[in-house]
């Protein structure tokens, strides 16, 4: 009996480690690299919003949603002459697209792009509610909420299920256009 209450002790203590290393402890910079990996529960200055919350922002209205997600990029080793084509992203509708701003370390051409796209997202209003995703379990949309709050906008909403939670909602997505990078749609 000693035996198998000592078994059930142990396996518990295992559950709850295992419990509490899926807990992603918020860090105190911008995550620069494996940014498909668990994120967070929160980010501090931001609302994190679920599915049906991010949902209800777009049906009424009430926010600007910015996409993330990066483009995917060209392989190194294509030979000669090879055409390529990026892969389609699906995005809800409505969103701008900013590829590529969700790193951790963003140069200098990236980071004005980001501002822009914000600044034209919001019109130029930075109490404007700004919805930032991309996929589940994606840093990018992290690190870009992050970004904007530094960059002084005070109503973030973070959407970490991104793309991902809105399809399995049986939510609409549109095909993507990136932003271009003077701020109209690029063919």
């Amino acid at each position: 009996m000693r035996r198998i209450a000592c078994s059930l002790a142990i396996a518990a203590l295992a559950t709850l480690a295992a419990h509490a290393q899926q807990i992603v402890v918020e860090p105190n910079d911008y995550r620069t690299e494996e940014y498909r990996a668990p994120t967070p529960p929160g980010l501090k200055g931001a609302r994190v919003v679920t599915t049906p919350e991010a949902e209800a922002i777009w049906r009424e209205k009430r926010g600007a949603f910015v996409d993330v997600m990066p483009r995917p990029p060209k392989p190194a080793n294509l030979p000669p002459g090879t055409v390529w084509r990026d892969k389609p992203r699906h995005h809800i509708p409505g969103s701008i697209w900013l590829p590529d701003t969700g790193y951790g370390q963003l140069a200098a051409e990236t980071d004005a792009y980001l501002r822009n796209g914000l600044d034209s997202a919001s019109a130029g209003n930075r109490d404007a509610m700004l919805v930032i995703y991309c996929q589940a379990n994606c840093w990018m949309s992290w690190n870009a909420a992050k970004r904007a709050l530094s960059y002084g906008y005070t109503n973030i909403a973070w959407f970490p299920d991104g793309t991902d939670g809105w399809e399995q909602a049986g939510l609409p997505l549109v095909d993507a256009q990136p932003a271009s990078r003077q701020g109209s749609p690029s063919k």
